[in-house]
């Protein structure tokens, strides 16, 4: 669909999407000059591309998902020298108003790339900071897969005959998944057989997702060294966690431009909440991202166990009614501005 024709310079958008993106074209005074699908392939890319330039000359495209859908595309425009700005999803309130569609999206996305209200810097998708980010989603997964494998088993062994809950009383997760992967059920009662079958199919599948994560750490381990030496000498924060904050940063370090911004990112920044005559609250930061914000958590529980400077300050907040949890927010923001100092400043 083309509206407009003659623009100076564009602004493009696009709604992306498993198979097709989305795209629109807007010139620099805001008014649509068209939109068009495209396949979501090298050369349903450079189709796009070809399509805003033909509008005139390209200032930038609002991309909405660059790190998941539109990664590819983004890639694509960044390797021709396009700036490329991440958009967020539009608002309920937005789509409530003016409906929703794909052509809709993509214009709402042109339309905060050239209004300057999405500003956010896609990441580069490449380099070590990628290749730590397909360790740890393959990690996650294993970790995932064996908590449920280890909560299975726990619940056959409770409700399991007397005999069979004697053999598994009082083992930790370990030992636990490695007797049983170790077991050899002889033929008897039919119900305990098959019980005593499952928890040994259930075992063996702990130590093979063990067995799993640990060579993923052997690949993520020494990325990390190389690429993010300085975070792994922060107190508390393992090769697990430092990747976990590079991805969560990303490969751009210009796209954060501030401490303050990275404490936003990570969720740990104090949100106003001010109202009348209740100026100065703050509440609760339950936004940014959550895996950086749990790594953040985990630094600070870490620290609060066994580094006597933090025990010292846990204890002088408390003596002033602080309690537990406001504590751990304090602790968390400070971590982030030590960690922000630790952070690659280049891929």
């Amino acid at each position: 669909m083309t509206i407009v024709e003659g623009a100076r310079s564009v602004t493009g958008g696009v709604d992306t999407h498993a198979d097709v993106h989305v795209a629109a074209a807007l010139n620099e005074l805001g008014a649509l000059l068209g939109t068009e699908s495209f396949a979501t392939t090298p050369a349903g890319y450079a189709d796009l591309f070809e399509w805003l330039e033909a509008f005139g000359p390209l200032t930038k495209v609002g991309v909405e998902g660059t790190g998941s859908y539109g990664a590819g595309l983004t890639r694509s425009l960044l390797a021709r020298g396009i700036d490329v700005v991440e958009v967020d999803c539009p608002n309920r309130k937005d789509r409530h108003r003016a409906g929703k569609s794909d052509a809709i999206d993509a214009v709402s996305a042109a339309r905060g790339a050239l209004s300057g209200a999405a500003r956010g810097l896609p990441k580069g998708g490449a380099g070590p900071v990628e290749a730590m980010r397909v360790l740890l989603v393959g990690k996650r997964s294993a970790r995932s897969e064996r908590v449920r494998a280890l909560n299975q088993m726990r619940q056959l062994v409770f409700v399991a005959p007397d005999d069979i809950r004697a053999r598994f009383y009082g083992l930790n997760v370990h030992q636990l998944s490695r007797r049983a992967a170790a077991m050899r059920p002889r033929p008897g009662n039919p119900v305990d057989h098959i019980t005593l079958l499952t928890l040994r199919e259930l075992g063996r599948r702990v130590v093979r997702l063990d067995e799993e994560i640990g060579r993923l750490d052997e690949l993520l381990e020494p990325v990390v060294a190389a690429h993010a030496p300085d975070l792994l000498n922060v107190f508390g924060c393992g090769p697990f966690g430092a990747a976990t904050l590079c991805v969560a940063a990303g490969d751009r370090p210009e796209r954060i431009r501030s401490e303050a911004a990275w404490a936003h990112m990570c969720g740990v920044a104090p949100i106003p909440a001010g109202s009348g005559k209740t100026n100065g609250r703050v509440r609760l930061n339950r936004g940014g991202n959550r895996q950086a914000n749990a790594t953040l958590h985990r630094i600070v529980v870490v620290r609060m166990g066994h580094d006597e400077a933090t025990r010292t300050y846990v204890s002088r907040r408390r003596d002033e009614g602080r309690n537990t949890a406001e504590i751990m927010r304090s602790l968390k923001r400070y971590v982030a501005r030590e960690t922000f100092k630790a952070l690659p400043r280049s891929s």
